[in-house]
């Protein structure tokens, strides 16, 4: 009995440790995110640093060209996307106009079938100014991460010019025998290998859809590109959240057939990169189960708000390989396993 209530306690103690650790992770979100940000940019950037290195360029020459790198391909992201932004905002009021008319045209349609639907009903419910708001407000999130762009970037040299002195401070810190920078180089190329075939997936569905979309005729379809690429990193929903602006863009600009068709357009990309392409490039390198996968899209959410989603399987692998490295919590990381 002892030992049952040792147990017990024990099992008690662990669950109020998890609670409140995810609770002082959430109220300090505002300070992690930009942090975790910079950690994972730095561990996808390793790669081409030890490129660079490999090929005689001095270690603090490199990563000044990585920085640079950043800043270029940063500045000209910022410039497309206020520059679209603008040309958006100054259309919105026209794309108002084009969705008041055709909801009218729906009310009128809706009648002739001999349903009756007041006008003031359409008003409340089918508001254009909060639809484009809603639009816009996609854009506005593009933003959001730059307001963090010069403290990210700082802390992604820092990591850079540490990371070479970064092994020989793990053995000096807990031993030769430490099986820690083991696990951290696991952690490294996992996660450097999924947000590889990520990135190389998500270009090649924005650039399919931008492509599509302009063949179609809708405007901002760069934009539209952009957007799918980005939100291409959120599994499972971040497709489904990229379609809804572009499709709705298309219903009010040409009409209901040019919108089934952007449905169709995201549908048949999202299918063929989400479902054929990427399974064939990630193998079961991911490691994860489609359950898991989804439950942590929702609890890193939830913590750490959009970029919680954007990192939440990269941050899921790091729990599934603590827990690997216990042999009190190797069962849990087994069943997070595929």
């Amino acid at each position: 009995m002892p030992s049952d209530n040792r147990l017990a306690s024990n099992i008690l103690l662990s669950a109020a440790a998890v609670v409140i650790v995810i609770a002082g992770i959430k109220s300090a979100a505002a300070m992690l995110v930009p942090f975790l940000l910079a950690v994972f940019i730095a561990i996808l950037s390793a790669p081409l640093l030890r490129w660079l290195t490999n090929h005689k360029v001095p270690g603090v020459l490199a990563v000044l060209l990585l920085v640079l790198g950043f800043l270029l391909l940063g500045s000209v992201l910022a410039s497309f996307v206020g520059g679209t932004l603008t040309a958006f905002y100054k259309d919105m009021p026209l794309y108002e106009q084009k969705l008041q008319a055709l909801t009218g045209h729906g009310v009128t349609w809706l009648r002739s079938m001999g349903v009756e639907v007041a006008d003031n009903v359409i008003r409340e419910y089918v508001n254009p100014g909060v639809v484009m708001k809603t639009v816009a407000s996609v854009f506005n999130g593009l933003g959001g991460v730059l307001t963090n762009t010069f403290l990210i970037l700082f802390t992604v040299i820092f990591i850079l010019l540490e990371a070479s002195s970064f092994p020989a401070k793990v053995k000096r810190a807990f031993g030769e025998e430490t099986q820690a920078f083991a696990h951290f180089e696991r952690f490294s190329e996992s996660v450097q290998q999924y947000l590889m075939i990520k990135t190389v997936v998500s270009f090649g569905t924005g650039l399919t859809v931008g492509l599509l979309l302009a063949l179609i005729g809708v405007d901002y379809w760069a934009l539209w590109a952009l957007v799918a690429f980005l939100l291409n990193y959120i599994p499972n929903i971040g497709s489904i959240i990229a379609a809804v602006p572009a499709v709705l863009i298309a219903l009010i600009q040409i009409g209901p057939g040019a919108a089934l068709l952007t449905a169709g357009v995201y549908v048949l990309v999202n299918t063929l990169f989400g479902n054929v392409v990427e399974p064939r490039l990630m193998g079961r390198s991911l490691g994860l189960s489609t359950l898991v996968v989804f439950l942590s899209l929702v609890f890193w959410g939830w913590i750490l708000g959009p970029v919680g989603m954007l990192l939440s399987i990269p941050l899921t692998m790091v729990v599934k390989i603590a827990l690997e490295t216990r042999p009190q919590s190797r069962w849990i990381a087994t069943l997070l396993d595929h």
